[in-house]
């Protein structure tokens, strides 16, 4: 088992103004299962987090470095010059104390936010908005961050951590840095009851199913799937499938997709 550096968080209590308790659905709509391997877990209180800031001149105070279990990333607790307080995404290498701020132009510093074309070529940013206003809706997970490749018409060029390579208007803003917690992908979960305390139930392979409940299930020992493509339950295209919907308006403003697996 490789559990998260918790040793760097501050804070073990949440701040109570700042949060609630979400009912999880855990895999079900109207009772029954709609989503299969959810259920249980512990309860969480979510965190409302600011992924907007767009309150142009606010100086931040950092007053603590916090866990947050809805996402992967850490979570900062940050304070203004009137004294209000709000959860922001945390970057990496964040320190109690930090001082940021939201603006049109501001020092080229991590956790500094501003719109991206008020920052250079080859500015590393997270927490980025897909249209002005709405608030950071990319590269939000734990050491995300995205690279700033070209400004021309209005556009940014961003290279996504995915590979992807797609345009964002150049007004929508974007914070300086990497999203906190880089070192998430080398946890390792160690055992079963680690996943159920994360709502995940138990997940049984297809091949190890009797045919009338899988199509890939019966024949003598380990039996290969014997069909030209994997399926699913219901006998639809599984694994490699995709999934984005063709005709989606934002189609235009991706330059170059990811790569798929294995390339």
């Amino acid at each position: 088992m490789v559990m998260p550096d918790f040793s760097v968080l501050t804070k073990k209590e949440p701040e109570k103004g700042l949060t609630a308790f979400v009912h999880r659905s855990n895999g079900r709509s109207h009772g029954r299962i709609s989503v299969r391997h959810k259920g249980g877990g512990e309860k969480r209180l979510y965190r409302f987090v600011d992924f907007k800031q767009n309150k142009l001149g606010s100086v931040l105070t950092i007053s603590s470095l916090e866990y947050d279990p809805n996402r992967s990333a850490y979570i900062a607790l940050a304070i203004n010059e009137k004294g209000e307080k709000s959860y922001i995404l945390a970057w990496e290498g964040l320190t109690v104390g930090s001082v940021i701020k939201v603006a049109e132009k501001a020092e080229l510093k991590k956790g500094n936010r501003m719109p991206l074309e008020s920052m250079p070529v080859g500015t590393f940013v997270y927490n980025i908005e897909i249209n002005p206003g709405r608030g950071g809706q990319m590269a939000r997970s734990a050491g995300a961050t995205a690279k700033i490749l070209a400004h021309e018409g209005g556009k940014t060029l961003l290279a996504l951590p995915s590979s992807e390579m797609r345009n964002v208007p150049s007004k929508s803003f974007a914070t300086i840095g990497e999203a906190s917690n880089a070192t998430h992908r080398e946890e390792v979960i160690g055992k079963a009851g680690r996943n159920r305390h994360m709502g995940k139930r138990p997940h049984v392979r297809g091949s190890a199913m009797n045919p009338v409940d899988h199509p890939h299930g019966g024949g003598e020992g380990r039996a290969p799937i014997g069909m030209k493509y994997p399926k699913t339950p219901w006998g639809k295209h599984a694994l490699g499938v995709k999934t984005r919907k063709a005709n989606l308006p934002s189609n235009k403003s991706i330059i170059r997709r990811r790569k798929k697996k294995g390339n």
